[in-house]
C-alpha cells in the first residue's frame, strides 16, 4: 500500500535477479540460511584478559556485539530487510538480545533492544550494553518499552489476541504500522543475539521470526576444545560455538562469505574495534 517507513527506505539500486528473489521466496522460513563456525577464543582471551589489567572489564557477548555491529557499518547489506518483496535498507542498526534477572529461577526474561550508529567504539557499546542490562535486572517494578507492549496486547481478552496481533503484522506488510509500535517492537531490528554460553550450552539455529524485520539470528554458545589441524600436527584451540540464520533474500551468498570472513578478523583481534569509525558505509539508493 505505501512504500515509506519508518525503520528503513526503499533500495532502487538491486541487481534483476535479487530483485526477483524475494517474490519466489515469500516468507523468511522459506528464505534462511544457516551457518555454523568455531570462533578461537585466543584473541578475545587475550585481549579480555588485557583490559582487565588496565580496569575494563569485558566479554565475549560485549565482543560479539561491538564485532556485528561494525561489520553492518562496513558491509550495509547486512542491514537490509524484506516486506512485501521490496528491499528495504535501514538507516541505523539495531541489536536485540534477552536478559535474565537471574540464571537460578526459571523467570521469564526481559528483551532489550539497542540502536547503534554503527561509528561506536567497543568501549562504547560495552558501556551502552552494560547500562541496559543494569538497568533491566535491577528495577522493581517500570517495565521497559517491549515489556509495556507485551503487556497491552496480554491484557486483550484471549479471543481478540490473535485478531489484534494478525492486524498489527497486516498493518507491518503494508508499512502502516505506528513508530512507537516499531520502537518497542524487539523483532523489528537489524539482528538477534541469543547468548547461550551464559547458560552453559551449546549455540543453536534460531530461526528468524516472520513479524517484524528480523533478517539475521545470531547464536553463541560454550567453549571447547575443538581438534584443528596447524601446519603438520593436530593440535586443541578453546572455540567459542557461533550459530547464525539469515534471510537470504536481501543480498547474495557471496556477500555473505566475504562478510563472515571480515567479522572472524574482529573476533581474533578485537582491539581492531577501538578505533571508532570516522564515517559508516552508506547502502546504494
Amino acid at each position: 500500500m505505501f512504500s515509506k517507513r519508518w525503520d528503513g527506505r526503499l533500495v532502487h539500486e538491486v541487481d534483476p535477479f535479487q530483485r526477483v528473489i524475494p517474490y519466489v521466496m515469500r516468507t523468511r522460513t522459506d528464505s534462511m540460511n544457516m551457518f555454523e563456525e568455531s570462533i578461537q577464543c585466543e584473541g578475545m582471551d587475550a585481549y579480555i584478559a588485557k583490559q582487565a589489567a588496565c580496569g575494563y572489564r569485558f566479554t565475549y557477548m560485549h565482543i560479539t556485539i561491538a564485532a556485528l555491529v561494525r561489520l553492518m557499518a562496513l558491509r550495509p547489506q547486512l542491514n537490509r530487510f524484506v516486506v512485501r518483496g521490496r528491499i528495504y535498507t535501514r538507516p541505523k542498526i539495531w541489536v536485540s538480545f534477552v536478559v535474565h534477572q537471574s540464571l537460578r529461577s526459571d523467570a521469564a526474561g526481559t528483551t532489550i533492544k539497542l540502536c547503534f550508529e554503527g561509528t561506536e567504539t567497543i568501549r562504547e557499546i560495552a558501556e551502552q550494553v552494560d547500562e541496559a542490562i543494569l538497568r533491566e535486572t535491577t528495577k522493581k517494578t517500570e517495565s521497559n518499552a517491549t515489556d509495556k507492549l507485551a503487556g497491552v496486547i496480554m491484557s486483550i481478552p484471549g479471543p481478540l489476541i490473535r485478531l489484534t496481533i494478525n492486524t498489527l503484522m497486516f498493518m507491518d506488510r503494508h508499512n502502516m504500522l505506528p513508530k512507537s509500535i516499531i520502537e518497542a517492537s524487539p523483532f523489528h531490528t537489524s539482528l538477534f543475539l541469543t547468548n547461550l554460553r551464559s547458560l552453559g550450552i551449546n549455540h543453536i539455529f534460531h530461526h528468524v521470526y516472520e513479524f517484524g524485520t528480523t533478517g539475521l539470528f545470531v547464536a553463541i554458545g560454550k567453549e571447547k576444545n575443538t581438534p584443528m589441524l596447524q601446519g603438520n600436527e593436530i593440535v586443541r584451540r578453546k572455540c567459542m560455538g557461533f550459530g547464525l540464520v539469515s534471510d537470504e533474500r536481501f543480498c547474495d551468498g557471496l556477500y555473505f562469505a566475504r562478510s563472515l570472513k571480515m567479522l572472524k578478523k574482529y573476533f581474533n583481534d578485537p582491539s581492531l574495534l577501538e578505533v571508532p569509525l570516522e564515517k559508516k558505509t552508506e547502502d546504494v539508493r
